[in-house]
């Protein structure tokens, strides 16, 4: 039992500190830039324990950014109005998207680089091509033989949904950014728009807003400073959806 404790706590301990080294590498490297060779060095471990935890880069990735995510989750869980529950659909909705505005511009090279790992997703693997450079990340995944135990952590509920993602491929939409970080954003913003606006398309409506926060443009916008900017162009711009009058859907045309 004691030698149980201790392996669960190197574990914990090896997790912690390669989300630490990612972290700091992200601060100061490109996302392109930061191979699994390049990580597991920076932690202090092995590129075999790197790989058995997370599976795949993007694993890596989809784990910090569902860390640093984590204290929105709780607040619409179980924090207080308007963000958590008791608040009116609408005045939620404006504080979830201020939520997730605060969360993208403090971590602008961590949806950089899940963007990044997505985009790789199918490289040519080196054993197919020759001998690519062993710090790249498309051939350091490629070689690993075996599909790798998926341990990183997710919000409640998603673990059982969840795909193997070793192949850092997009899900089944093509969305290259999905992951369960953005699922939960989604699903929270479809359900407010729903309880405001039944009749909306709260669905697509969700993905128009959430959209823009994977925009060069918008992450040039939060480069400069400007969060409280793109919160209200976000907040006018779901206000719109939330205010236009109900259209009937289109019917294709005959013949």
């Amino acid at each position: 039992m004691t030698q149980g404790r201790r392996e669960r706590a190197d574990a914990a301990r090896n997790r912690r500190a390669i989300l630490l080294a990612t972290e700091d590498l992200l601060t100061r490297h490109r996302p392109e830039e930061i191979s699994m060779e390049r990580v597991a060095a920076a932690a202090g471990v092995g590129k075999g324990t790197l790989f058995h935890r997370f599976g795949s880069r993007m694993g890596l990735m989809r784990a910090l950014m569902e860390e640093r995510a984590v204290a929105l989750h709780t607040s619409v869980e179980s924090g207080p109005p308007p963000l958590g529950p008791g608040a009116p659909p609408r005045e939620r909705l404006y504080a979830f998207l201020d939520g997730i505005v605060d969360v993208v511009s403090r971590n602008k090279g961590l949806v950089a680089a899940l963007g990044h790992a997505a985009s790789t997703a199918h490289r040519p693997p080196a054993r197919k091509t020759g001998r690519q450079d062993r710090t790249g990340t498309a051939a350091e995944e490629a070689d690993q033989g075996q599909e790798p135990e998926q341990v990183c952590a997710v919000p409640r509920g998603r673990a059982a949904q969840e795909p193997d993602d070793t192949s850092d491929a997009p899900d089944r939409h093509g969305h290259p950014h999905d992951h369960p970080v953005y699922d939960f954003w989604h699903a929270h913003i479809s359900a407010l728009i729903t309880a405001e606006r039944p009749d909306a398309d709260a669905e697509l409506l969700a993905h128009l807003l959430l959209s823009p926060l994977y925009s060069t443009h918008i992450h040039a916008a939060l480069e400069r400073g400007e969060g409280a900017r793109v919160a209200r162009a976000l907040r006018t711009t779901a206000g719109a959806m939330l205010d236009a009058p109900e259209t009937p859907e289109e019917t294709p045309p005959s013949g």
